[in-house]
């Protein structure tokens, strides 16, 4: 009989051992997704629930009700630049993602309590910011609940939040420029002059072409007295000599452009400069 024990209790002992070697896939695996966005980032750290053949928006996720956004753990958003949205003003630092689903729009949360696990530790006073965003209906279902950042340009972007056959999207922007602005006039008026990042913002942030041609030009001349071959430098002043009007100039930028990208096999370069002569 104690053989029958000792053999039953180290039966048991082994068992338990294997459980705890197991891993078992998560019903709803998280995910943390990185996006550069402004001068920064964003991180989003949130649960992914399935759908299961469930009734998920009002149902399991019931409308007018706060919901976590997500499963497990509460979503959280982290920015380590700070960002606009609804308007307000949201410094760097962590936030959990709080939103409130209706069939026909949500509200959307930000929320500093960003040790809550779930809603039960929600506290309005800790609101940052509220934004009421339009719910559209999906005609293909997602089964896996998802977020994502879409259309993401320099100053601003969207955060997509897809389940089941539901869609809203939050957008986010940042004040980008000006701070730009400010930087590159700094830095024009030191010793190292960054020319070549100056053409790019007057040409592509401020329109000022002729600054944008002032800085192309000096960083040509500085690459070309480092026996460089500039080759993306021409590209960049035929087409900011072709939105300031003048063909001409950009017919020759272009026809250097492939006369350099030629003598350094670069296809990609060639290609644009040509592409850019057929619209002259």
């Amino acid at each position: 009989m104690k053989k029958q024990i000792l053999a039953l209790a180290l039966a048991g002992m082994t068992l338990t051992g294997v459980a705890q070697q197991l891993r078992m896939p998560q019903p709803s695996p998280a995910q943390t997704i990185k996006q550069d966005f402004a001068m920064g980032t964003i991180e989003l750290s949130y649960s992914r629930p399935g759908v299961k053949s469930r009734t998920v928006f009002g149902d399991l996720v019931p409308w007018g009700q706060l919901w976590r956004t997500g499963a497990n753990a509460a979503t959280r958003i982290k920015f380590n630049d700070p960002v606009i949205i609804g308007g307000v003003h949201i410094d760097t630092g962590t936030y959990v993602i709080y939103t409130i689903p209706q069939k026909n729009e949500w509200e959307i949360i930000l929320n500093k309590g960003n040790g809550n696990m779930d809603v039960n530790s929600y506290k309005k006073e800790l609101d940052v910011v509220r934004v009421k965003v339009p719910s559209v209906r999906l005609r293909d279902k997602v089964e896996t609940f998802t977020m994502q950042f879409e259309n993401v340009a320099y100053e601003s972007c969207e955060l997509h939040i897809k389940w089941e056959n539901t869609a809203v999207v939050l957008p986010i922007r940042s004040n980008v420029k000006d701070r730009l602005k400010t930087q590159m006039e700094t830095a024009l008026a030191g010793d190292r002059a960054p020319y070549w990042q100056a053409a790019n913002f007057y040409y592509e942030w401020e329109q000022d072409y002729a600054k944008a041609l002032e800085n192309v030009n000096a960083a040509i001349e500085a690459a070309e007295k480092a026996n460089q071959k500039p080759f993306y430098m021409y590209m960049l002043k035929a087409r900011i000599q072709k939105a300031a009007g003048d063909n001409a100039g950009a017919k020759a930028s272009a026809e250097k452009t492939i006369q350099l990208s030629t003598e350094v096999n670069n296809k990609d370069y060639i290609k644009l400069a040509t592409d850019l002569l057929k619209t002259l």
